[in-house]
């Protein structure tokens, strides 16, 4: 076992993703998965939250004004 760790070829900030960057997982619950998986493919899912997302956004705007 090493007591010492080689840092010769280390690159500083290799691996830094910004805070901006990083995107938490959001857990949809069962019944609103299930809904929306019969709505659209699984590779459309996203796509798809994202848009009524944004509807709901734009809706929200309105009302607010």
């Amino acid at each position: 076992m090493k007591d010492e760790y080689d840092f010769t070829n280390a690159e500083q900030g290799k691996f830094y993703v910004p805070i901006e960057d990083i995107q938490a997982p959001i857990y949809l619950d069962q019944d609103v998965a299930r809904f929306l998986s019969q709505k659209c493919s699984p590779d459309r899912l996203q796509t798809l939250v994202n848009d009524l997302l944004r509807k709901d956004i734009e809706i929200a705007q309105r009302v607010a004004i």
